[in-house]
């Protein structure tokens, strides 16, 4: 199964720092970064767009690339490729696959993430140059 997404992340609204996005899936009950299955034919770069978008409300830009992550989900292996993504504006709506959505700063993410895979991208990409 290969997949895509973003550890997506904006300037803080206290004017100091940076936030990131996590999502609540209610089918797994996890605290993650948004990321989803990629479509036929689809390249992994709009995969991770349109499920930011899907999943956050957000549109973004993709900046520097991530450790691509491999996992087994069911039995089966599941490749995600990630970036760095910078949010660009939207509006949250809840959904039956996820169902929240927190903007927390970095050290506050990482002790919320559920996966020690995802605070690993969490780490990489706090460490990576912003534009």
């Amino acid at each position: 199964m290969r997949a895509a997404g973003c550890v997506l992340w904006r300037p803080a609204l206290s004017g100091h720092g940076i936030e990131i996005a996590l999502v609540h899936r209610p089918k797994w009950n996890d605290w993650s970064h948004p990321k989803g299955k990629r479509k036929r034919a689809e390249s992994a770069e709009a995969c991770a767009l349109r499920e930011v978008l899907e999943e956050t409300g957000q549109s973004c830009s993709l900046g520097p690339r991530l450790p691509t992550v491999r996992y087994a989900v069911d039995g089966r292996p599941k490749e995600v490729d990630y970036w760095v993504g910078r949010a660009l504006g939207g509006t949250f709506t809840a959904s039956r696959e996820v169902d929240a959505l927190l903007w927390l700063p970095p050290a506050t993410a990482r002790t919320r993430l559920t996966q020690p895979r995802d605070r690993e991208l969490l780490d990489a990409a706090v460490a990576a140059p912003r534009t």
